[in-house]
């Protein structure tokens, strides 16, 4: 092992400001992935077809090397002529595009005014204004029936508490510098990753005319309110997704469908079943409503079903009873039929249901809105006819483009691609191949889904170093889809192997649920170790120099790992939860994840929190470490990895430690983060290569 001769405690250093460097000569061209080709890339999502399925609206996101962040402007894709042409392209921030009903305007979100405010765009005659004047952002916008009208949720400010008014404090003089006052904090939930301590505001329902004018506050009260927003009763109310109960922030596993009516507020409860119903929708006539619902057991994952109800009387079924995948983003196509979107097996599919329950697969190609890592993703809209479909379409080799396809009568749909925002730049690289596989892990036997990359120009007769990267949740799921990450590990000569172990979705409930009260643990650090094996096996991989990585639950799996073996040279752990009994009381997540992942309080149960902590472990590390994370992270706090840094220091185990400034739990936002997270990455791998 090589030992450092002193403490490394990283920033983001010149390895980071050197990557973006001047385009090389056409005889200098790479031909694989680079660091600096990152900020080239660009993907497709929130993609809105026109009600009469001519025109698709979409929010073209893409890197800006001069400020550091995304960019995001609306283009319009005519699928008659092929046209795609920017409607809003500049250096303002647009977002939220939605049709009216009858496809003559066009609203969004934009901060060209200063800040985010709703504008509509007039088709015809190729202009917009905005039609609020708001101080805080609005979104989830619905258009009443009519297009008369639009509705949306926005921030508002709570009263102040009784202890709030009880503070008296003398004013500063003229001219004073005092230090900024004191925050009060007395909510349950009071902090959020990205958004550090959150002021006491609680999100209500607004309506305001499409033409412009004063918005308008439906609901009220100390109540979070949640869209989408479905028109019902003619356009004369509006359903939502809320929990009005007094206890509301300890209730984590409830919330049912409330009706507001727009012309005095007056509130309905609408559902009262046991666990959350949300994502409701309204059928063509106005006669039923789909919505989702799960259950309320104090479990870390449960399938969404659809339901349906009847507008008149209340009476519900549910469809696709015994589907054992999870339900995402009802749309109806007709008072008889839904289009769907599902997770299975690691892909995002598209799907028709029919009131009898008849489910026809229409296309699995559904993602690339997660360039970074291969995480599930996309979205879908369809025209107001029923008749066409537009959605994000990923693949192994290209970030999400836009498709148009025409609803097959049955069978499988036949999409067609508008777009190629990647070709000038993926184009011309020479790409990892991924290769889909499946085995069984040590631990039980269960089926493991997963995939390798590998490198460019792949040599049959070689061994490679072998790269394992853990997704995060844990219950989320990887994909097939392109990757920034792993396409830029495989650029540098490793085998990239990512895996959907127990606890993933998109699998069925009982995978999903395997790694309850087991997280992290000996069950799925098998599933990993059992694909490295069978990689070895097939003559492709060193088994001397073996690498594991992974951010947040893969963070977790990272730091477990190497307390559980020697077998891997060097390690990377980014945002991993160290101590479950520190963090769970000083996350932003303490609520949920004490509730449903846990036997009982810290406190109360002390012996499973410390077990299922990496820190538990430390005295068995000797795998150098590295640990990166965002100063700001309120999700996993940064107390976490310090624990970990300085447990392994007092051990002499080589270790350092990259501190992101700024950056909170979704470290790799920026453009610049990611490429620094992959970079140290293979900067500290490459110290503990064996020759």
């Amino acid at each position: 092992m090589r030992q450092l001769l002193i403490p490394v405690v990283l920033g983001l250093s010149a390895l980071t400001t050197q990557l973006v460097v001047a385009p090389a000569t056409a005889q200098e061209a790479p031909k694989t992935f680079q660091a600096e080709d990152i900020f080239a890339l660009e993907w497709a999502n929130d993609v809105q077809i026109s009600p009469n399925g001519r025109y698709v609206v979409y929010v073209r996101h893409g890197f800006d090397i001069m400020k550091d962040n995304t960019k995001r402007a609306l283009w319009l894709v005519d699928t008659e002529t092929g046209s795609h042409t920017p409607l809003f392209d500049d250096q303002h921030s647009y977002g939220n595009p939605s049709w009216s009903p009858d496809g003559s305007k066009l609203a969004f979100s934009s901060n060209r005014d200063g800040r985010n405010q709703i504008h509509v765009y007039h088709l015809a005659t190729k202009t917009s204004s905005a039609i609020t004047e708001v101080t805080e952002s609005p979104r989830q916008f619905s258009w009443s029936p009519d297009g008369k009208h639009l509705a949306f949720l926005m921030n508002v400010a709570a009263e102040k508490t009784e202890y709030a008014k009880a503070v008296k404090k003398p004013k500063a003089p003229k001219g004073a510098k005092w230090a900024k006052p004191p925050v009060i904090v007395e909510r349950t939930y009071y902090q959020r990753d990205g958004a550090g301590v959150l002021p006491d505001t609680y999100s209500q329902i607004f309506v305001v005319p499409s033409e412009g004018g004063t918005a308008r506050q439906l609901t009220s009260g100390a109540f979070s309110h949640n869209g989408p927003l479905a028109w019902v009763d003619g356009g004369k109310a509006l359903v939502f997704s809320a929990n009005r109960n007094d206890d509301w922030e300890y209730q984590v596993n409830e919330s049912d469908l409330w009706k507001v009516a727009v012309q005095d507020g007056a509130l309905t409860q609408v559902t009262d079943m046991p666990g959350r119903e949300w994502s409701p929708i309204s059928s063509p006539n106005g006669e039923q409503l789909a919505f989702l619902h799960r259950g309320n057991e104090a479990i870390p994952y449960h399938n969404a079903k659809l339901r349906i109800m009847d507008l008149d009387d209340n009476d519900q079924r549910e469809l696709l009873s015994d589907f054992d995948r999870s339900v995402d983003s009802p749309l109806w196509l007709s008072n008889d039929r839904l289009a769907i979107q599902y997770a299975d097996r690691g892909r995002y599919k598209l799907a028709e249901v029919r009131l009898n329950g008849n489910k026809n697969e229409w296309v699995d190609d559904v993602g690339g809105v997660s360039v970074s890592r291969p995480y599930m993703s996309g979205m879908f809209s369809v025209a107001a006819g029923g008749n066409k479909v537009a959605y994000t379409r990923g693949s192994s080799y290209r970030p999400a483009d836009v498709a148009v396809f025409d609803i097959p009568r049955r069978g499988a749909a036949k999409p067609q691609s508008f777009t190629a925002l990647n070709d000038d730049v993926l184009g011309h690289r020479q790409l990892g191949k991924v290769h889909e596989f499946t085995y069984n892990s040590s631990f039980d036997d269960t089926e493991i889904h997963g995939w390798y990359i590998t490198p460019p120009d792949y040599d049959p007769n070689k061994k490679y170093p072998l790269l394992l990267e853990i997704h995060g949740g844990p219950h989320l799921a990887y994909s097939p889809m392109f990757a920034a990450e792993q396409q830029r590990y495989a650029a540098e000569g490793y085998i990239v192997f990512y895996n959907n172990y127990r606890g993933s979705t998109s699998y069925g409930a009982e995978h999903a649920l395997k790694l309850d009260g087991f997280y992290s643990s000996e069950r799925d650090h098998a599933d990993h170790m059992s694909g490295i094996d069978v990689l070895i096996e097939k003559g492709m991989v060193d088994p001397n120099n073996l690498f594991i990585a992974g951010g947040s639950a893969g963070g977790i799996a990272t730091a477990y790992a190497v307390g559980l073996t020697d077998r891997f040279n060097a390690a990377a752990a980014t945002n991993p939860v160290i101590n479950w009994i520190s963090k769970t009381l000083t996350a932003d997540s303490y609520l949920g994840q004490i509730t449903n992942q846990f036997p009982a309080m810290p406190w109360e149960d002390y012996d499973h929190y410390w077990k299922r902590s990496p820190l538990s472990m430390a005295g068995k590390v000797n795998t150098p470490v590295m640990l990166f994370s965002g100063e700001n992270d309120r999700r996993v706090p940064m107390s976490e990895i310090e624990q970990f840094y300085q447990a392994l220091q007092l051990r002499k185990v080589d270790t350092a430690m990259v501190r992101v400034p700024d950056a909170s739990h979704g470290v790799t936002a920026r453009p610049s983060n990611m490429i620094a997270k992959i970079e140290h990455t293979l900067a500290w791998f490459k110290l503990y290569h064996k020759k």
